[in-house]
């Protein structure tokens, strides 16, 4: 059966996303074939739906060359990280470190507010910058099209974020018109569960972990004969 993520492909210490065995390119779409769905019998293909624009690196790197203004430096994002590199290979500098001073928190433009509302709570100081901000990938409309005129109507689509949802979600009514409702819909998290469920989407299946092996496991439970997870 055939299966859907839409993610982009994140690579490793060994230089390969963990969900990907090969990804052989086939015109303007890049479709991966999914080792751990593989194993379960599934035809996989991953589209990129999010891409990603660094801000303010300016005034980031401004604080940065301060290291003892903070106490520490806070990251939840890979693109943060890069943010960082960015600023400190084109400055030279090395942040700091320190228990008394507020915590420096790089973050994207759609960040929740859950960890500053605990810090806050716990009396941790903390300042906020934000270095990235999330926008549709350019090739969503063009690799979904290529895709399901290549192969129809997929068995189940996973999607990865709230905002991968957001940017993909009509495309894909779009194109499955009256099969909608046969598609089996997927999320990594529960997060991602229930902006699906907001949107009037029913979710088969929410992976137990954020990990290849369990969502191979659920999808695959899923699209058995009155299957969910």
């Amino acid at each position: 059966m055939k299966v859907l993520l839409l993610k982009d492909a994140k690579e490793d210490d060994c230089g390969q996303d963990p969900y990907i065995r090969s990804s052989p390119c086939q015109s303007r779409t890049i479709f991966f074939h999914l080792q751990e769905l593989e194993l379960h019998g599934l035809e996989a293909t991953l589209i990129p739906v999010l891409s990603f624009e660094f801000l303010s690196l300016p005034s980031f790197s401004e604080k940065l060359s301060h290291p003892e203004h903070y106490g520490g430096l806070i990251f939840t994002s890979p693109r943060a990280v890069e943010a960082v590199e960015l600023c400190l290979k084109k400055d030279n500098k090395t942040e700091g470190e320190s228990s008394v001073l507020p915590l420096l928190f790089p973050c994207g433009n759609l960040k929740r507010e859950i960890l500053p509302k605990m810090l806050k709570d716990k009396g941790i100081p903390m300042e906020s910058i934000t270095v990235y901000q999330t926008i549709p990938h350019p090739g969503i409309q063009v690799n979904l099209d290529s895709y399901y005129s290549k192969k129809g109507v997929p068995a189940s689509i996973t999607f990865f974020s709230p905002s991968g949802l957001t940017y993909s979600l009509k495309h894909i009514q779009e194109l499955s018109g009256a099969s909608l409702d046969q598609i089996k819909f997927a999320a990594i998290g529960p997060t991602t569960a229930r902006a699906l469920a907001a949107q009037g989407l029913p979710v088969s299946c929410t992976a137990e972990s954020p990990t290849p092996q369990a969502l191979a496991a659920g999808i695959w439970k899923a699209l058995q004969p009155q299957g969910s997870c």
